[in-house]
């Protein structure tokens, strides 16, 4: 079981407290979220060393599911057991599904909130700097050799020109690290944790697995076909939400008409301007989907099935997965193999930004395609002044003057609610 000696000295009530403040400022997407769990348990807390920090976020890269969630959790595990993983796990999640559903909910009812959207484009602005802060820190760390540089920029060339599939980029990137890393150890010490795993799969399969079947057999019909659409998302989830947005939102709007395409426009919005992991989306489409069939309450029951399905199977990956971290690290080309992942990771993060920021700062943003070459291009006659002024505001403060995250990111919201109103 996780969490030894020291660990078992942190109370409940300090983990509680810790993991509960990361929730609520857990905006800004994977890249803006892990640097919050970096400077909060790294850094500031010092209750995870930097190598397993660094090996947890390659670990939880492979993994299906948002990836700052799971890290989130696998931490709370490593500190505290299965407590401290749900402890740390839900709350990561809850204060923004909490936010997700408040807003569907008056988007449902009422339309658009303009005086919401425009508090959090000053939200978003600041995550553009807490972004660029991410990048400097975990480049720092995770680029110790002149190898893992190249692994990480050839990684960022492959998204961000070539828009190879994320999964495939870790994957060569481990690969090549498993392959060009030499030494031998001895096996790692102590029994395989089969027990664990096979425990965690039989207890959390059933607990997403059951309730799924129930639905599809006692209540068949749009929301058993809710549990099934989001449950396979939940499978097929790798690298996060960016990895599936463009497939999640052509199934929900071509194939199954739940949206329409502006209302999946505005999911995305939404989503990107709320705390907790970018998958909340599926919360929004779901519960105005519901709303659209059976008012609301039809909303909250499609709501409560779609963070069930979506957010059960991230805690089966991990407490069945998480075992095993350790013996991995101590075994020289899967150790190797995991630290090219970690380099290529910084690549990934760096595009994330790159992207992010392109959609705060500019109104619309295209792509040109020329053969197998396909890069985002703003329209830079559609450049959004106060969302850039905000963003670099906010970069000098947090990087210069270095002030705390939550106050940065409240000035940023107020003075975009302010330049809003005139």
């Amino acid at each position: 079981m996780a969490g030894q000696t020291q660990n078992e000295m942190i109370p409940y009530r300090t983990l509680f407290g810790v993991f509960a403040r990361i929730g609520l400022l857990s905006f800004g997407g994977p890249a803006a979220q892990i640097a919050l769990l970096h400077r909060t348990l790294v850094e500031e807390r010092r209750w995870i060393s930097e190598a397993e920090f660094l090996s947890a976020l390659s670990f939880c890269m492979l993994l299906p599911g948002p990836e700052a969630m799971q890290l989130a959790t696998w931490t709370g595990w490593r500190l505290k057991g299965t407590g401290g993983g749900l402890i740390a796990g839900l709350l990561f999640v809850l204060p923004g599904a909490v936010v997700v559903l408040a807003l569907a909910a008056l988007y449902a009812a009422f339309g658009q909130v303009s005086a919401v959207a425009a508090l959090f484009t000053g939200v978003q602005a600041a995550v553009v700097a807490v972004v660029v802060q991410a990048l400097i820190r975990l480049s720092r760390r995770a680029l110790t050799l002149w190898s893992h540089g190249i692994a990480g920029a050839l990684a960022f060339v492959a998204l961000a020109v070539f828009a190879l599939p994320f999964p495939a980029v870790i994957i060569a990137a481990g690969f090549y690290g498993y392959l060009t890393t030499e030494g031998t150890a001895p096996p790692p010490s102590g029994p395989r944790p089969w027990g664990a795993t096979g425990q965690a799969v039989a207890i959390w399969g059933a607990i997403w697995l059951v309730p799924l079947a129930a639905l599809v057999v006692l209540s068949p019909g749009f929301y058993a076909e809710v549990a099934v659409f989001f449950s396979k998302l939940a499978v097929v989830t790798f690298g996060g939400a960016y990895a599936v947005l463009a497939w999640m939102s052509q199934a929900v709007v071509v194939e199954k008409h739940w949206l329409t395409l502006p209302q999946m426009i505005d999911a995305l919005g939404m989503a990107e301007t709320t705390p907790g992991p970018l998958i909340l989306v599926t919360e929004f489409v779901a519960y105005v989907a519901g709303y659209q069939k059976d008012g609301w309450l039809g909303g909250l029951w499609a709501a409560a099935i779609t963070l069930w399905m979506t957010f059960v199977p991230c805690f089966l990956w991990i407490f069945a997965a998480g075992p095993w971290l350790d013996r991995i690290t101590k075994m020289p080309r899967l150790s190797g193999a995991l630290s090219f992942i970690t380099a290529s990771v910084v690549g990934v993060i760096a595009h994330l930004s790159l992207w992010f920021a392109a959609h705060v700062i500019f109104a619309q943003v295209g792509r040109i395609d020329l053969g197998p070459i396909h890069v985002m291009w703003p329209q830079f006659t559609s450049l959004r002044p106060l969302p850039t002024v905000l963003a670099l505001g906010s970069a000098y403060l947090l990087l210069r003057r270095q002030w705390p995250l939550p106050l940065v990111l409240g000035l940023a919201a107020l003075a975009s609610a302010l330049g809003g109103m005139m």
